[in-house]
């Protein structure tokens, strides 16, 4: 799902010069900082270039737009035999990834890999322990397994990737850390930190979020829902000002960024160099110096940083220089969804039980706990965090929630299929008929959509007229695209689309669909999308793990079924298909357990944490939104 397509351009056109007063944006040259933003991606591109050519023409390869790379992908697939260099990158950018696994397995029989195919290889994690490799390319690949300390002692000695492995090792291990335990707490400035008392009459507070990637550069579930609590936060008047992580947005690619964007009024302050450290901890240190020159110029009495941890480390500095307290948000187990996206079940086992695993499970633990708050957004989350020793009676749980409007559109399934125009792709020829299901958000293995297309065709093959439609984007979705030939007309795959179309997606499908695979990620992190649907009135049917449980069985709005078992899911749906009555009941079910959790509510909840954050003399926990 995106905000509009390919629309991030239109707010890169536009600036906002002040940070508080919700004036029109106005357009406003940057000269300057494209200057700068394109200059550090300059001087990226030549240092990786330098430093390892095939890597970085692995690493330009996968940034190519999706129209160049198909392209591309087709040349190079036509250029050599099996196991050829050219068909290998071809099928991997076509993004057909067990077919180049398998171009990769009968080119290591013949030998070694080759450096670009060996780059190839450690993204698609396809090496054979046993297969010789480069030295760097070894290195990258026990890295990417999780041996860490083997993948520092790999990398060619005195060479910048040793360094740089090393490095980034020694603060996962909290072996490094210049300046941790040594910087000095300063005494804040009284306007910095306004009373409880102040708050309670209606002071308003100022919050700097501390983000990895935001809108509208990046449209991801991350990303919309760090902008829906920035919304609901200065909806309950809090003024909610965000940075990203140090170089972003260049890092993913954009160079004609700026220094803010102001989206639906949330300013995002981009902190872009003319040049970056080259180590990790001096892009922390970094990162830090300007995360606080920014708090004190937006005069922040808060800093509320979300996971990962090296987040965490920023926000935990950057409070300390200041005298503020802050807030650790662990949107999710971070080293399960790691873990969770090799491709077979032995190679995720054997993530999670590498040597970093368990490093970054005890790094964000140690952060949790050293925070003065925590927020989590589901009690499988909360209840993973006090097993490792994080105080319960400082952790809020603060739930995925939904706009308020979402709770009165009452728009059809017919009515809204006709306005996408499906009634044309059905294979009633015209009709708006047929039953559909279908799913919306990121395109990746561990949600499961393979097995929602396996129970489509087994329905289909017995005659019931069921339909499928898979919105979104993602590294599974050439598979499932290729997967869904089969098909034919009954399902639609139409990638990415608006933001403002995402909801009539939603409402064209009779019941939507969660089919998440069984991993340690999907049994703890809860999804925003089915309490999208759920307050749209459609019926979820889920995988039967604790975090679907928890927002789509517990509340009686939807079916259960076993993972990956595309039997069980056919049953369901066949079952839902044949009862309108129980159709109905369920989604009325699910919106009635929506209208719970709505954003204007979620930012009521921030507002009493923080204001909690302020009395340090009533130490009664938050329970958020959940119990």
């Amino acid at each position: 799902m995106s905000l509009s397509g390919r629309g991030s351009l239109a707010h890169q056109l536009w600036s906002h010069p002040h940070l508080h007063d919700g004036a029109a944006m106005v357009p406003q040259a940057r000269p300057l900082a494209v200057a700068r933003h394109a200059a550090l991606a300059l001087r990226t591109a030549w240092s990786l270039a330098a430093e390892d050519p095939a890597l970085f023409a692995v690493q330009v390869a996968r940034r190519l737009p999706r129209p160049v790379a198909g392209r591309l992908a087709r040349g190079l697939r036509a250029c050599g035999p099996t196991g050829s260099t050219p068909r290998i990158v071809g099928c991997w950018l076509a993004g057909w990834r067990d077919e180049a696994r398998d171009e990769i397995a009968v080119r290591a029989a013949r030998g070694r890999l080759g450096r670009v195919v060996g780059e190839v290889a450690v993204e698609l994690d396809a090496l054979d322990p046993a297969t010789r490799l480069p030295a760097t390319t070894a290195a990258r690949a026990a890295w990417r397994r999780g041996d860490l300390t083997v993948a520092v002692a790999t990398a060619p000695a005195g060479s910048t990737l040793r360094r740089r492995l090393r490095d980034e090792l020694r603060l996962l291990a909290r072996d490094e850390v210049p300046n941790e335990g040594r910087s000095r707490k300063l005494v804040p400035r009284p306007e910095l930190r306004p009373s409880a008392e102040n708050l309670g009459r209606g002071g308003r507070l100022t919050v700097l979020h501390l983000l990895v990637n935001s809108v509208p550069t990046t449209a991801s579930g991350y990303a919309l829902r760090s902008h829906a609590v920035l919304r609901a936060q200065r909806g309950a008047g809090i003024d909610a000002v965000a940075t990203t992580r140090l170089g972003y947005p260049v890092n993913v690619g954009l160079v004609t960024g700026r220094d803010l964007d102001v989206v639906d009024q949330v300013p995002y302050h981009r902190l872009v160099r003319w040049s970056a450290p080259g180590l990790p901890s001096g892009r922390l240190e970094a990162q830090v110096v300007a995360t606080t020159d920014l708090a004190v110029r937006c005069g922040a009495g808060a800093v509320h940083a979300t996971t990962p941890f090296t987040n965490g480390l920023v926000a935990q500095r950057v409070a300390a220089r200041l005298g503020l307290p802050w807030v650790y948000e662990v949107r999710g187990l971070l080293e399960d969804t790691w873990a969770a996206s090799f491709p077979t079940p032995a190679a995720r086992r054997a993530a999670s039980a590498s040597q970093r695993h368990a490093l970054a499970r005890a790094r964000e633990a140690e952060l949790a706990a050293a925070a003065d708050h925590v927020v989590v957004l589901g009690t499988t989350v909360r209840d993973s965090l006090v097993a490792r020793g994080v105080p319960a009676e400082r952790i809020t749980v603060v739930p995925n929630a939904v706009d308020d409007a979402l709770l009165t559109c009452d728009t059809d399934p017919a009515t809204a299929r006709a306005r996408l125009g499906l009634g044309a792709c059905g294979p009633a020829g015209g009709d708006t008929d047929g039953f559909w299901v279908g799913t919306v958000g990121s395109l990746v293995d561990y949600e499961g959509v393979g097995t929602l297309l396996d129970a489509v065709t087994i329905l289909r093959a017995q005659g019931v007229d069921v339909r499928v439609a898979v919105v979104g984007d993602g590294v599974a979705r050439p598979e499932l695209v290729r997967r869904a030939a089969a098909l034919g007309e009954a399902a639609v795959l139409p990638g990415r689309v608006p933001a403002a179309q995402a909801v009539t997606w939603y409402q064209a499908l009779d019941v939507f669909v969660v089919p998440r695979r069984d991993t340690a990620v999907t049994r703890t992190v809860v999804p925003l999308k089915p309490m999208q649907a759920m307050a749209l009135r459609r019926p979820v049917v889920a995988s039967d793990l604790p975090a679907l449980r928890e927002v789509v069985g517990d509340p009686g709005a939807g079916l259960m079924v076993p993972p990956d078992d595309a039997d069980a899911l056919a049953g369901a749906l066949a079952a839902l298909a044949a009862d309108p009555d129980r159709v109905a009941r369920l989604g009325a079910a699910g919106r009635r357990f929506a209208a719970t959790r709505t954003w204007s509510a979620v930012g009521q909840a921030y507002r009493a944490l923080y204001e909690r954050l302020y009395a340090p003399a009533d130490p009664t926990p938050g329970e958020g939104l959940a119990a």
